[in-house]
C-alpha cells in the first residue's frame, strides 16, 4: 500500500487518509472514505489542492478483510466475533467461563507490522457478551504476507484465544473463630463469598462454623473438611476471625490431618497476602484472607475462577501473581496500607 500526498485531481478511487472539515468546521469527509469523482470536485472547490491518501497495491488486503481473517485465525471455543468496521473486529465471550490467552504467541502476532490484538489478561473470568479481545489493523491495508504470517502463528498450537466454560459447581464454606463472634463472622464473610461464587455459576451449598481455639478445633476442622469433600463439594473455602498466619497454623495442620496437601501459605498479592491453597484429593481447599469480606477485587478473584474451571494451581502459579499483585486497598482489612504511611 502506498500512503502519501498527491494532487487532489489524481485522488479518484484512492482512500482518504485524514478527516477533512468544511468551511463551517463540520466534518466534510471521514478518513478511510473511498473518493469518487464528485468527492474530488467538492474538495477542489473547497480549496484542497493536495490530499494525503492511501492506494492499495497488488497483494494488499484491505483493513476490514484483514481484521476479519486475523480474528478468525485466533478465535477458539467459547468466543464469537462482531464487526468488522474501520479495520476492527471485536471478540466476545458467548459462555460464562475463564479466558485463556497464549501470551507468547500473542506477542508474536503483535510483532507483525500493522496488525494488533489486545486482550484481557489470561485467566480472567468472563460472562456472556463480555468483550475479551479486539483486533485492529492500523493502516488501511496490510500485505497478504502479514495476514498469512498471523495465520501461521495461530496454527502452531491450540487456539490462541479461547474460553474454558465454568460449569455448575458445589462449594462449602467453613467459618471459624471465637464462638461469641460467630454471627459477626458469618455476616461479614458469607454474603461476599456467596455472591462471588454465584457470579461464577457455583452454588454455596453449606456453611459450617468451627471454633478454632485449641487442638479440639483442629481435629473438628479436619473432620469437617473430609466430610464436605466426601459429600461432593468441588471446592471448600475456609475463612474466619483470624487469617492463616503460618504454615503450621491450625488450618494447614487440619488439612494435613485430613490427608490433604498444602500448596502454599502466603501469596505476593495485596490485599490477599494471607492466602492458603491446599488440596484434599482433587478438591481445592482455599484459605481466604480477610479481604474476602470486601466486594473490591482481591486475590480471591484471581484464583477462584481458575479453581472452578478445574485448574490445579501450583505454588509457582501463586508466585507469579506478584507481577500486578499490588491491588487497590480495601476498607475491610484491620490495618490498611494507608495507616502505615500515616504512622511513618
Amino acid at each position: 500500500m502506498k500512503f502519501g500526498p498527491i494532487p487532489t485531481e489524481q485522488a479518484v478511487g484512492k482512500i482518504l487518509g485524514h478527516n477533512i472539515a468544511g468551511a463551517d468546521g463540520r466534518r466534510l469527509f471521514r478518513k478511510g472514505h473511498p473518493l469518487t469523482p464528485a468527492d474530488v470536485a467538492t474538495l477542489l472547490a473547497s480549496g484542497r489542492p493536495v490530499l494525503y491518501v492511501a492506494a492499495l497495491e497488488a497483494g494488499d488486503v484491505a483493513e476490514n478483510e484483514a481484521a476479519r481473517r486475523v480474528a478468525e485465525a485466533v478465535i477458539g471455543a467459547g468466543l464469537m466475533l462482531s464487526g468488522p468496521a474501520t479495520g476492527r473486529v471485536n471478540l466476545k465471550a458467548d459462555i460464562l467461563g475463564v479466558l485463556r490467552v497464549d501470551v507468547a504467541r500473542l506477542a508474536q502476532l503483535n510483532a507483525q507490522e500493522g496488525i494488533t490484538l489486545a486482550t484481557l489478561p489470561t485467566n480472567t473470568a468472563v460472562a456472556p457478551r463480555k468483550m475479551v479481545a479486539t483486533v485492529k489493523v492500523i493502516p488501511y491495508a496490510v500485505p497478504e504476507t502479514a495476514v498469512t504470517a498471523v495465520a501461521a502463528i495461530a496454527a502452531e498450537a491450540g487456539p490462541l484465544l479461547q474460553v474454558t466454560p465454568l460449569l455448575a459447581r458445589r462449594a462449602a464454606l467453613i467459618l471459624s473463630g471465637s464462638p461469641a463472634a460467630q454471627v459477626r463472622i458469618s455476616r461479614s464473610f458469607d454474603p461476599p463469598i456467596r455472591a462471588r461464587l454465584a457470579a461464577l455459576g457455583t452454588t454455596l451449598e453449606s456453611v459450617d462454623f468451627i471454633p478454632l481455639e485449641d487442638e479440639t478445633g483442629e481435629r473438628a476442622l479436619a473432620y469437617k473438611l473430609a466430610e464436605r469433600v466426601q459429600s461432593g463439594a468441588n471446592l471448600v473455602i475456609l475463612a474466619g476471625e483470624t487469617a492463616i498466619m503460618d504454615r503450621y497454623d491450625i488450618a494447614p495442620r487440619a488439612v494435613a490431618r485430613a490427608g490433604g496437601v498444602v500448596t502454599c501459605v502466603g501469596a505476593p498479592v495485596d490485599p490477599g497476602n494471607l492466602l492458603m491453597l491446599a488440596y484434599l484429593g482433587r478438591v481445592p481447599i482455599l484459605g481466604a484472607p480477610g479481604c474476602a469480606r470486601s466486594p473490591k477485587p482481591n486475590i480471591i478473584d484471581q484464583v477462584l475462577p481458575r479453581l472452578l474451571a478445574g485448574d490445579r494451581l501450583t505454588h509457582m502459579d501463586i508466585v507469579t501473581l506478584g507481577h500486578g499483585g499490588l491491588l487497590e486497598d480495601v476498607a475491610e482489612r484491620p490495618y490498611p496500607r494507608q495507616k502505615i504511611e500515616v504512622e511513618d
